[in-house]
């Protein structure tokens, strides 16, 4: 019989696969020989087949994770070599990693409490800890009412209807003590994206419409469509970040409900929204708030760079992702909500995971924390970073990517044949050769990734091509970032 990785015998059963795994994860590696399989899709897809072969022989193969590792590393985009630069795609930590070994392990369900009866009250701890980053106590103080602002550009979005209901919130009575803010576990921003969306839909009807700038993540528009809510208005964002005045001109003359959605990290260009000022004109309209910090959150642990993230605590729902700024493997996206009231329309039963009786009886219920019902623990890999790194160690991490952002783009002005697109704000910047036509950017993008040099990005603003750079990996040094610059250049047609 094939062992178990638990039980008596786990430990034991799993130390020689365990070898075996960090042996052929240095051997791909060194075959790969850089951050990325050099001939493209169809030269990995040829060595993932061989490596393959039958995928359900009549008789098993000893060797086969070890081949199949082996053919992963050396075809995979390995996220802690400093050239593979393009995407939120973080290297992860040693320690998380080991982490998530003993979550795969150990294998808990949380569904429900019999399943994961530690790693239930771990999720609690964390999710109560990283809400209140956020909130910091129950009730934060509405913002201040700004001074009147200019009307906007009339709005780009899809037909709006033309008759909307009033919300049906139906609010407590002041003195009904509100209880800490609360925060749910989910694969990564989408999903928790998603969960806001619905969770300001349960309490404002399905009339409630997003708003949100172009450049919003793509999956806020894709949420209201799956939930049946109506078209969303899709606000100009010339300036790569949503504009108050045209956030206020909408609010003014469209009719609600409303849902707002600010970012905290674009996607493109890792700008923030001017969050105090969006949020006072929800305040001032009456419209729900959410912010999507999948990419910013991070920075709650930088106490040099917390700072860019004020008027956080104003939204109703924010969305983090840890395996962004906070180098977790995938998944470990959270949402964190101010008012856990909200959370109430998640709630669910079925008997056989939170039968009535049982939760009377003390048992907690887990399954109105996600539309998941079987969950990894992936609390557990958080939790050991952050009591490992502590504040002050992954605040250094948020420095250290920040300040290496600014130096490549120092490295870029400098260049007098590249264009910077802008100063960065978080750890993503953007450029492009002098006088190259988008073209001819797409091209350099596509010849690194086919030769295996170097992994950037992409991005279209203002109307051109931009290479991307998104640097996630602490490690790099100074030589990494000139040594990048040089393949761009070298590979820039004359």
């Amino acid at each position: 019989m094939p062992p178990l990785a638990s039980g008596p015998q786990g430990s034991d059963a799993l130390r020689p696969l365990l070898a075996t795994v960090l042996d052929a994860l240095d051997a791909g590696a060194r075959a790969r020989g850089g951050p990325l399989p050099a001939g493209g899709p169809h030269k990995v897809a040829a060595r993932i087949r061989e490596a393959l072969g039958d995928p359900l022989p009549r008789h098993g193969d000893p060797d086969a994770l070890h081949t199949l590792v082996h053919a992963l590393a050396e075809g995979a985009a390995d996220p802690a070599h400093p050239l593979c630069a393009a995407h939120l795609h973080c290297p992860p930590l040693a320690v998380a990693t080991a982490a998530d070994l003993a979550a795969s392990t150990l294998n808990p369900s949380l569904d429900s409490w019999d399943q994961a009866p530690a790693a239930s009250e771990l999720e609690t701890l964390l999710t109560h800890t990283l809400a209140a980053e956020i909130y910091g106590h129950p009730n934060p103080p509405p913002p201040t009412n700004p001074e009147p602002t200019p009307t906007g550009p009339e709005p780009t979005h899809l037909t709006a209807p033309t008759h909307l209901t009033a919300p049906t919130t139906h609010p407590r009575p002041a003195t009904t003590p509100t209880p800490p803010a609360d925060a749910l576990v989910t694969t990564g921003g989408t999903e928790a994206n998603h969960l806001a969306l619905l969770l300001a839909r349960e309490t404002h009807g399905p009339t409630l419409q997003l708003v949100c700038g172009a450049n919003a993540h793509h999956s806020l528009p894709r949420a209201a469509w799956l939930l049946g809510l109506p078209e969303p208005l899709i606000l100009p964002t010339p300036t790569g970040t949503l504009d108050p005045a045209t956030l206020h001109h909408t609010l003014t003359t469209r009719p609600g409900p409303h849902l707002v959605a600010a970012t905290a990290g674009t996607t493109d260009a890792g700008l923030i929204d001017p969050l105090p000022a969006l949020a006072a004109h929800c305040h001032t309209h009456g419209a729900r708030l959410h912010i999507d910090a999948a990419y910013a959150g991070g920075l709650l642990f930088s106490d040099r760079r917390r700072p860019l993230l004020t008027g956080l605590d104003t939204a109703h729902t924010v969305t983090l992702d840890l395996h962004k700024l906070g180098w977790q493997p995938i998944a470990a996206g959270l949402l964190a909500v101010r008012d856990p009231h909200d959370l109430t329309a998640l709630h669910h039963h079925t008997d056989y995971l939170n039968a009535d009786d049982d939760t009377e009886a003390g048992l907690p219920d887990l399954l109105g924390r996600s539309l998941r019902t079987t969950r990894r623990p992936d609390a557990l890999k958080i939790a050991v970073t952050l009591k490992t790194l502590g504040r002050n160690g992954l605040g250094a991490l948020v420095d250290q990517v920040c300040d290496h952002a600014q130096h490549l783009a120092d490295l870029i002005t400098a260049h007098p044949g590249l264009e910077l697109h802008a100063p960065p704000t978080l750890s993503t910047v953007l450029f492009r050769p002098a006088h190259a036509t988008d073209t001819a950017v797409a091209d350099i993008r596509r010849r690194l990734l086919t030769h295996g040099h170097a992994v950037l990005g992409r991005a279209r603003l203002d109307g051109r091509l931009w290479l991307k750079t998104t640097l996630l990996n602490p490690h790099t040094r100074p030589a990494d970032l000139t040594a990048l610059l040089r393949l761009v250049e070298g590979n820039t047609p004359t």
